[in-house]
């Protein structure tokens, strides 16, 4: 880029490098052994082509299987890597950790087997207008590729937050982007832990004012959920009376 002003070559470059967001991608996980030594360097690599200043901050959560260990090895190969260990296997609990050490402009939400770079590259491309950015499965556009229940499933939960809690966004599992101020006015006053903690999160957020913005997305499973839906169906309503009656 041209300066009309006359600056010079260098200080040009230092005022492009100054002007990168820094985002952290925080990625809970549980018992990943056998998943995460392949995903993770891939995450990375996803992440590489963005114009941020990066880090990945692995939000470990009660593993047994050796997944510490397999981080911790990486990190020597990868240094945007970094790790939190929690004791205690909590989903929820590990987002909110990795929030509360994140001193970035941004934190996002990737699981291990559901992320994107280039999600992230327009969530980026938003931050002008926009506070918090979430990959929708039920966005215009979207291409859902899961099964026709996981889809069931996810349709029946965001009717479930519109009419008993007023949701407006079209979903709110899955890739998000959140500007660092949304986390500081919001994350202390959310009562739920596990499955409904994103939830509760960009809840708070539309009712704060905060501006939000759906992007769509590809959403193809690698893998099988390792929860089976009916076993997450009586803690979720569970979770919802929580937050409704929280709020």
């Amino acid at each position: 880029m041209h300066s009309e002003f006359g600056v010079s070559e260098s200080s040009d470059t230092e005022a492009a490098e100054t002007a990168k967001p820094s985002v952290t991608v925080v990625v809970p996980v549980h018992n990943e052994a056998g998943y995460i030594e392949h995903a993770l360097p891939r995450l990375v690599k996803e992440l590489e082509p963005l114009e941020a200043e990066t880090v990945v901050l692995v939000a470990e959560n009660g593993s047994t299987d050796g997944t510490p260990e397999l981080v911790e090895a990486m990190m020597a190969t990868y240094p945007v890597i970094q790790m939190l260990q929690l004791p205690d296997p909590n989903y929820g609990a590990a987002i909110r950790a990795g929030f509360a050490s994140a001193a970035s402009d941004w934190v996002v939400v990737f699981d291990i087997d559901y992320f994107s770079g280039s999600f992230l590259a327009a969530a980026l491309e938003e931050q002008d207008r926009s506070d918090v950015v979430i990959g929708s499965k039920r966005a215009p556009g979207s291409d859902d590729r899961r099964t026709v229940v996981r889809r069931s499933a996810t349709w029946m939960l965001n009717f479930l937050l519109r009419s008993a809690l007023g949701l407006k966004a079209s979903d709110t599992h899955g890739m998000k982007a959140i500007r660092r101020t949304v986390v500081e006015a919001v994350v202390q006053d959310v009562v739920s832990t596990k499955d409904l903690f994103d939830t509760e999160l960009v809840l708070r957020a539309e009712r704060a004012g905060f501006r939000i913005v759906e992007l769509p997305v590809v959403v193809e499973e690698e893998r099988e959920s390792k929860t089976k839906i009916w076993q997450r169906v009586p803690r979720t309503l569970l979770g919802i009376w929580k937050i409704r009656t929280a709020l």
